[in-house]
């Protein structure tokens, strides 16, 4: 037994630092210390999310043509790694397509002839306000339930996780909404109501002037079968329309300098030369 009040801390230590520092290293040369050591490594450092440094903003991953946003009346060219802020417009041209991250993982795809308003109401789990055109969205629900709305002239798109395109038709809103997986709740701008759900492989078309039809459109297994194939044939063309353009990490082909305002449009084309300088993507599969 030990007398620490007569030896004290500093001798115990330097009488037995063979036999501890042998303690030590037998302790350190234990598999179930080296894991628990890992695992509180793992608790103490932060996790690395995609994204997580953009607040509300969104970040352009991928693109071809032109995409801009609308600002101070002007158009400014976008390219691959530019953010886009709330309130901000989103406007693609003929051949314009662009992905968007956004800090909680998940993405959204603006394709061509297409203007969306990003975050019209932050604060309110607004994600997109489309004005005309198409948008696709990828709500990420890894962590728990994850409320957005996309909304048009005439429709309110409410989702927890899911997969959904929203093609606002026409100059009266005429909104077509469809679902690849999950769920949405979609209800009507004027008339209200609780809506109608949509699950995987739904979807309902949604006029100004008529209430929402509690008829939901189900398509059918060839339907839905050929738009998926469809989406598959576009998908590869545009990975290989921006991947054999000389561009690096999926940048619009003619972009180049630095991030930021690229200097507003001239006739909507982007600073990189006539619709961006690159050769257009293929169109889109049609909607059903």
């Amino acid at each position: 037994m030990l007398d620490f009040e007569e030896a004290g801390v500093q001798a115990v230590f330097k009488r037995h630092a063979s036999e501890i520092n042998s303690m030590v290293s037998r302790l350190l040369s234990s598999r179930a210390v080296y894991g628990l050591l890992i695992a509180g490594a793992a608790l103490l450092w932060p996790a690395a999310v995609p994204g997580q440094d953009l607040g509300g903003a969104a970040k352009i991953v991928a693109m071809t043509g032109r995409v801009s946003v609308l600002k101070d009346g002007n158009e400014w060219a976008r390219a691959t790694g530019d953010v886009v802020q709330p309130r901000q417009i989103i406007v693609t041209g003929p051949d314009g397509y662009a992905q968007f991250q956004l800090a909680d993982g998940s993405t959204f795809e603006v394709f061509q002839n297409t203007k969306t308003v990003f975050r019209d109401t932050p604060g309110w789990g607004e994600l997109l306000n489309v004005l005309i055109g198409r948008v696709k969205v990828y709500i990420e629900h890894r962590n728990g339930p994850n409320p957005q709305r996309v909304t048009t002239q005439t429709a309110v798109i409410s989702v927890r996780g899911t997969v959904f395109d929203v093609v606002v038709e026409d100059e009266d809103a005429t909104t077509f909404v469809s679902v690849e997986e999950g769920t949405v709740n979609v209800r009507h701008q004027r008339f209200g109501g609780n809506g109608v759900e949509l699950r995987t492989g739904d979807s309902v078309r949604v006029f100004k002037d008529q209430p929402l039809a509690r008829v939901v459109d189900k398509g059918g297994a060839a339907r839905v079968a050929l738009r998926a194939a469809a989406q598959a044939v576009y998908d590869a063309l545009y990975r290989r329309s921006i991947g054999g353009g000389g561009s690096s990490g999926g940048t619009a082909p003619g972009a180049s300098g630095p991030q930021g305002d690229k200097g507003p449009s001239k006739n909507g084309d982007s600073a990189g030369g006539p619709n961006g300088g690159g050769t257009a993507p293929p169109p889109p599969p049609p909607g059903p």
